[in-house]
């Protein structure tokens, strides 16, 4: 797909009017997105990222019909080529999550079209293979833990799910370790309930913002200590405070993506008042966010994100009934080319 190009004057329709932006707006904003060549696997939305040395993986989601196991990789010289795919002993699933620990990425969770799911699966470049890892079960394994719509991060060699759909949003948070093959409670996210939202990672702690709890969107924002096992409460993406800081804010939604690169976290995309091609740029040191260039593709929810050569990329997602497989990259610094 080309920068800009239409899929037909109905969506050009849609997009046009609830994400229009005025001349002085691009002016203000900064950063460059910049198109990259498109997925070789099918469209799909609702899948997983994750980036081991130089190259990016994405895989599973949903192709507007059924749940998908394919992976795919990346490499700036070499483009797109196909990876191994989850083991067929692995349901085919959407909504999954996805983390990297020491070179090995951990999949897990999600939804294979009938009911929710806990298993979690290692993946290694250097066999090529998937080997099937301790399913995400407590104390008491009679008690699911299965879910979809859960965020994920990993901190000095451990993993760590939350939030996400149980049948209902959650607040939990287990704690992968990968020497034990092991999950271990954590103390629960500060906020409410809540699925659908993002977490990104600035030094060695982790955030977790926007998503959604009873169909209401969240606008509160909380940083979590591995260390210590605690979650502080951070300003909130929205105007609420009698400050000025947060006049311009509009940040809530959910199923955005994020990404952190150069010590800066990026909140992009997603749904809730309409269909969001917006990008927020997010200052740990200052609690602060900063509306940036807007996404040049197609507005959209559920996509990807990862962060490869020091630069993030948003790929796949949806808008609207229809699935998506570009990619773009951003260029926080760069001058806006709208030929690129």
């Amino acid at each position: 797909m080309q920068k800009g190009k239409l899929f037909g004057w109905m969506l050009a329709a849609v997009v046009l009017s609830a994400c229009s932006k005025n001349d002085d707006t691009e002016d203000e904003n900064n950063g460059n997105w910049k198109e990259l060549p498109e997925m070789s696997a099918s469209p799909r939305s609702e899948a997983v990222a994750f980036v081991i040395g130089d190259t990016a993986y994405i895989g599973t989601g949903f192709d507007g019909d059924k749940q998908l196991r394919d992976f795919w990789k990346y490499n700036p010289a070499n483009g797109w080529s196909q990876s191994a795919n989850l083991p067929a002993e692995a349901a085919a699933r959407s909504s999954a999550t996805a983390f990297v620990i020491d070179k090995k990425a951990y999949v897990g969770t999600g939804f294979d079209g009938k009911v929710r799911l806990n298993d979690f699966w290692c993946y290694s470049p250097e066999t090529g293979n998937w080997e099937k890892k301790a399913p995400l079960v407590g104390p008491d394994p009679s008690i699911s833990l299965a879910r979809r719509d859960a965020v994920s991060f990993a901190i000095n060699g451990k993993g760590y799910v939350a939030t996400g759909n149980d049948g209902s949003g959650t607040k939990d948070v287990w704690m992968y370790d990968p020497t034990a093959d092991q999950w271990l409670a954590r103390q629960s996210f500060g906020g409410s309930k809540r699925t659908e939202a993002v977490a990104f990672v600035l030094g060695q702690s982790a955030y977790i913002v926007t998503g959604t709890n009873n169909s209401e969107l969240k606008n509160d924002m909380w940083v979590y200590d591995a260390a210590a096992d605690n979650w502080t409460q951070k300003n909130k993406i929205a105007n609420v405070s009698d400050e000025s800081f947060d006049d311009e804010y509009n940040i809530v939604t959910s199923q955005a993506v994020a990404f952190a690169v150069n010590n800066k976290a990026y909140v992009v995309t997603g749904t809730g008042n309409g269909i969001s091609k917006a990008t927020w740029e997010y200052d740990g040191v200052t609690d602060r966010w900063t509306k940036v260039r807007d996404f040049e593709g197609a507005a959209r929810y559920s996509a990807v994100a990862f962060v490869l050569g020091g630069r993030g990329h948003v790929a796949a997602g949806r808008t609207g009934s229809l699935p998506l497989d570009d990619v773009y990259h951003f260029e926080p610094n760069a001058t806006y080319n709208e030929n690129d």
